[in-house]
């Protein structure tokens, strides 16, 4: 049961990452409704799940490889490089047009600086950190035994993470819709009201 203990942690991570709405579900809700195609939501994941994992997996490796990372330097880094890219595209673009959605390419860059910036990778550490000591070359699971446990936790992270994230950009939709459904006949019967008033 001990060993178990790492894993849920990985995964209980994963899921507080994907309740954050900065991590990407009101992203993925938005694109959803932008495009009046709610599975559009869901197909905003995986540039978001990409991005994130990229950032996770780059301090999964450094932990399996036993190197060390900075985390101010690393922040900063992120932090400074979102707010180039975002300079940059208010910049080189017309107002009317400087809001209109960045495409997958874009959501998963934004979501590995938004990732590092805020140190989803970093948050893991104790939780890997038992895994890959106990995976050392020695316990008899080969050179790879780290840095495969290591993958590992990145995808059960990813996972629970996508899970909660997809769950909550499709009742954000679902709930838009309903919330439209119940205030259409109002804002109908006011605007009657007002035409026979005028």
């Amino acid at each position: 049961m001990a060993s178990l203990w790492p894993w849920l942690a990985i995964a209980g991570i994963g899921a507080l990452h994907g309740l954050n709405p900065a991590n990407g579900w009101m992203l993925a809700a938005a694109w959803g409704l932008r495009s009046h195609d709610r599975a559009q939501a869901l197909r905003a994941l995986l540039p978001i799940a990409a991005g994130h994992a990229a950032s996770v997996a780059l301090v999964a490796a450094a932990v399996a490889f036993g190197l060390s990372l900075d985390r101010q330097l690393l922040q900063a880094l992120a932090g400074g490089a979102l707010v180039l890219v975002a300079g940059l595209r208010l910049w080189r673009r017309r107002p009317a047009r400087a809001w209109a959605p960045a495409g997958h390419a874009g959501l998963a860059l934004w979501s590995f600086m938004m990732s590092t910036a805020h140190g989803a990778g970093l948050m893991l550490v104790p939780a890997l950190m038992p895994l890959c000591i106990g995976a050392a070359p020695g316990s008899g699971t080969g050179a790879a035994g780290p840095l495969a446990l290591a993958l590992a936790a990145v995808g059960v992270h990813g996972a629970a993470m996508l899970a909660v994230t997809g769950l909550l950009a499709s009742g954000a939709c679902r709930g838009y819709d309903t919330a439209a459904g119940w205030l259409r006949p109002l804002f109908n019967r006011v605007a009657w009201w007002c035409a026979g008033r005028a």
